[in-house]
């Protein structure tokens, strides 16, 4: 099976989402991070997407950030499916519905076959929720990589 993510997605397109990301984070202590996903392997392929996304979460770290407000778009492309997971800080503070709209947000783009604009709506939205909960402090630094994690 050909790589999917080259289907979907241009090293442009990272670097768009990757800016996106660094130019959020100026406005907030939270950390994004955005995981795609081509496929799985057939153990985990009964997992959720919320059990996949969470697993993902804790292998890049994410889990580690000072104030536990990182947060994860995980994308899963031979699915189909993405998830929105944040650490317990910003759960903590963020009602769960809000990452059900900014998803629904996402999903009206991918339907239209504009996942890097989906993306980037996403990754807007989630700054401006973050922002107001944990707006920047003097002393913040950047705990996380802002690359698009793809494989």
């Amino acid at each position: 099976m050909e790589n999917l993510i080259y289907h979907f997605f241009s090293d442009d397109d990272f670097l768009r989402i990757s800016n996106k990301i660094k130019e959020t984070e100026k406005i907030t202590s939270g950390e994004i991070r955005v995981r795609i996903k081509d496929k799985l392997s057939c153990l985990k392929s009964k997992n959720s997407i919320k059990e996949l996304a969470k697993e993902e979460f804790y292998k890049l770290g994410m889990d580690k950030t000072r104030d536990k407000t990182g947060i994860l778009i995980y994308v899963l492309l031979s699915r189909r499916e993405f998830y929105i997971l944040a650490d317990e800080g910003i759960n903590a503070k963020v009602a769960p519905e809000t990452w059900g709209k900014i998803r629904d947000e996402m999903e009206k783009e991918f339907r239209n076959g504009k996942f890097t604009r989906g993306i980037i709506i996403g990754i807007n939205l989630i700054g401006k929720v973050l922002s107001k909960y944990f707006p920047i402090k003097p002393d913040d630094t950047n705990e996380l990589s802002n690359e698009v994690v793809i494989d």
